[in-house]
């Protein structure tokens, strides 16, 4: 009799088993990796290694898992952050491509956010976006330079396929 457990912040699933002789020689167990409530096989982080990664910041938690499904949907490998700071600690501790960022956050704006990548080396050339919920596109854009493209909130999934892929292109 084999008895397994899996347990998230959502539910328990508890499994008995009684596979019989013979069976349990061509059982394999694969190692699971828990992210963002779904597991999913080790071995996908291989094919994560040729897409690019994209810091998203978002302090709302439905429009950051909106966005992350849309970008993941899009081909992208997706880190998220709930705000600013956040998002400062996880741009200096892993390899990203691009940034997807609210503009008002807490504790760290999505331009102050912006003028901090672009003052450390490694990660000056990334591209940035930022997402505001500015209807004067204009006024959200004199804000600062540093800022590669500007989206209006809500965003549509294919307007932010396009930027970010013509961004990545002339990187």
């Amino acid at each position: 009799m084999i008895q397994a457990s899996l347990t998230t912040n959502r539910a328990r699933l508890t499994l008995d088993f009684d596979p019989g002789p013979g069976l349990l020689r061509s059982f394999q167990a694969y190692p699971i990796h828990m992210d963002n409530d779904e597991a999913t096989p080790t071995n996908a982080g291989i094919a994560n290694a040729n897409r690019p990664c994209v810091l998203l910041v978002e302090d709302d938690r439905s429009a950051r898992r909106f966005l992350e499904v849309t970008l993941q949907r899009c081909g992208y490998k997706v880190i998220a952050a709930a705000d600013g700071l956040e998002a400062m600690k996880l741009a200096l501790a892993s390899p990203i491509d691009a940034v997807v960022t609210d503009a008002i956050m807490p504790y760290l704006s999505g331009q102050q956010l912006a003028r901090f990548l672009r003052n450390n080396e490694r990660l000056s050339r990334v591209p940035i976006v930022l997402l505001t919920g500015q209807e004067n596109r204009d006024a959200a854009s004199s804000l600062d330079d540093s800022i590669d493209a500007f989206l209006c909130k809500p965003v549509k999934a294919e307007e932010l396929k396009s930027c970010l892929a013509g961004l990545l292109r002339r990187t």
